[in-house]
């Protein structure tokens, strides 16, 4: 008989190591570069730093430190991911989003690199979120409650680079596929998700290896 619920989270200590390792980590690299910066010869108006008060510039520099490594913790907590599956859906959630696909949906599920992708049974994409949980967790909940698993994309040797122009496109989709190309060299990724949402509305798998967008037709 299937569980009630599993549930695969990031571990505790993990979140606790970020929180307090990437601040007290920024704290001592500005700790340490200010005080070698007055063994350094510097020229011009940089030397004036040596000027400033060494206690001062020191704890300035530390809490300076600490505050980056806080930003950045709570950049990296945003991709904490708990996996939880019922016997009616698979919620994905992280700090301050869930996303919940109807568990019948679910043809297949597997690591993209550092996503989880959930597949429909015409291959469509259910979901795609941020996860750095362990793939044999990962393995182990989803094959445990009947829900199939892959150790990569089955549907990897079906994509096709995109490039401006191909005729296999409508212009609509090349004209999303633009935007999200610009939307990736800038770095907005609020814009990649919401266009690859447009895409997989036309019918269309996008797949990023590096800066590069690759694409598919769902079968369905």
């Amino acid at each position: 008989m299937l569980e009630q619920t599993t549930t695969v989270p990031t571990p505790w200590w993990a979140r606790l190591l970020t929180w307090l390792g990437l601040p007290l980590a920024g704290a001592a690299l500005l700790f340490l570069a200010v005080r070698v910066v007055w063994w350094l010869p510097l020229p011009g108006p940089l030397s004036l730093i040596r000027e400033l008060p060494g206690t001062a510039a020191t704890i300035a520099a530390a809490a300076a430190g600490a505050l980056l490594g806080l930003v950045l913790a709570g950049l990296a907590d945003r991709e904490s991911l708990t996996v939880r599956i019922t016997r009616a859906d698979v919620m994905l959630t992280r700090p301050g989003s869930t996303v919940a696909v109807p568990r019948p949906d679910i043809a297949v599920a597997f690591p993209d690199r550092d996503r989880l992708v959930l597949l429909g049974r015409t291959g469509r994409e259910l979901a795609r979120e941020p996860s750095h949980l362990s793939a044999r967790r990962l393995r182990a909940a989803f094959t445990g409650n009947g829900i199939a698993w892959a150790d990569q994309d089955p549907y990897l040797a079906s994509y096709r680079r995109w490039v401006p122009g191909l005729p296999e496109l409508p212009e609509t989709a090349h004209a999303l596929l633009a935007a999200r190309q610009k939307a990736i060299e800038s770095g907005d990724e609020n814009d990649q998700r919401d266009l690859r949402g447009e895409l997989a509305r036309l019918g269309y798998v996008i797949r990023d290896d590096r800066k590069r967008q690759h694409w598919r037709r769902a079968d369905g």
